[in-house]
């Protein structure tokens, strides 16, 4: 019986170095692909607030920045009365809460500009009156920190000119004395000097 013939060796396949970097890619593709994949498909984790916290930046306390004052308006206005007012109003609005001034007001005599404080009584005064008593001096004889003028102040011992006008500058930017002490926070006076006028005014 003849002998079978040999079968070929089988051949191996080998890869230029080319091809084996373009099934090196697509091996590098298909694994990123399926990394998406599974990526898109896991479940979203969700983040819920506390309670409240998406309101935090709303402002904060509505009424921290709110109030009111009360000022008894008189003299030459058109509606003399209490009125309730903004806390930081000037006395410009008291006068308009009031109906606006007569044409007898001396409007020369006071200052619209003037920052209120709460329990005042603003007092207009007619042309002529601003020298009157009741513009410096109270009906005890004080000298009223509140109301007085530059020559009602410079009757006080050591307060000249100078301390007058710089009494009158604060308590325009100020507003009303709430005590005798609250002088010393104009400067120039100090304790011994307020000391020397504390028994001849009055807030």
């Amino acid at each position: 019986m003849p002998d079978p013939t040999p079968l070929p060796a089988p051949r191996r396949l080998r890869l230029s170095v080319g091809a084996a970097i373009v099934l090196g890619l697509v091996v590098l593709s298909v694994a990123v692909g399926l990394g998406i994949l599974r990526g898109q498909s896991a479940p979203t984790e969700s983040v819920s607030l506390p309670a409240g916290a998406a309101d935090a930046g709303d402002g904060g306390d509505p009424g921290s920045s709110s109030g009111e004052i009360y000022v008894h308006v008189l003299g030459e206005v058109e509606h003399p009365g209490l009125y309730v007012l903004d806390l930081d109003a000037r006395l410009v609005d008291a006068i308009a809460a009031a109906g606006g001034t007569t044409d007898a007001a001396d409007l020369t005599a006071i200052n619209l500009a003037r920052v209120l404080a709460d329990g005042e009584q603003i007092l207009v005064p007619a042309l002529g009156a601003s020298t009157t008593p009741s513009a410096g001096a109270s009906g005890d004889d004080l000298v009223d920190l509140n109301s007085a003028d530059q020559a009602a102040l410079e009757t006080l011992p050591r307060i000249g000119p100078a301390l007058a006008e710089r009494i009158i500058a604060w308590r325009d930017e100020n507003g009303r004395f709430r005590s005798i002490d609250d002088l010393l926070a104009v400067p120039g006076i100090g304790e011994k000097l307020l000391e020397g006028i504390r028994d001849a005014v009055r807030v």
